[in-house]
């Protein structure tokens, strides 16, 4: 019998959706970071995030399969992204992930890796 991965420990689906759904709200109310986001395009990020993560998690692979690999670094490189942009979406992805419905270890696997990965996307010296 195998262990369950992080994506089921985590609820799937359903809590990487509110996961993503939560952190577009903060992002969509963050004076630096939303007009990174287009209004008429953030259900497709959000989508895309959620995707994304599962698939990080251990879930399905339908990021991939419909948009190839992340290639997170690329992706972003057309965002001016130093430490105050770094932090705004660490805020907002922090206030995500603090009241998730899940066991404060997978809180704590999450915010590690979140942390990481914002670090990875800067692309600009700050000013």
């Amino acid at each position: 019998m195998s262990e369950a991965s992080f994506y089921e420990r985590m609820g799937g689906s359903e809590t990487f959706a509110l996961l993503a759904h939560r952190f577009y709200v903060a992002v969509a109310a963050d004076p630096l970071l939303a007009p990174m986001y287009p209004a008429e395009d953030l259900a497709g990020a959000k989508e895309r995030l959620q995707l994304f993560l599962e698939q990080y998690w251990g879930g399905p692979t339908t990021y991939q399969e419909t948009r190839g690999h992340p290639r997170l670094r690329m992706r972003h490189a057309g965002f001016h992204i130093a430490t105050p942009e770094h932090d705004a979406w660490l805020q907002c992805m922090h206030s995500a992930v603090i009241d998730l419905p899940i066991a404060e270890e997978l809180k704590e696997e999450l915010w590690t890796y979140f942390q990481y990965a914002a670090h990875s996307m800067k692309n600009s010296p700050d000013a």
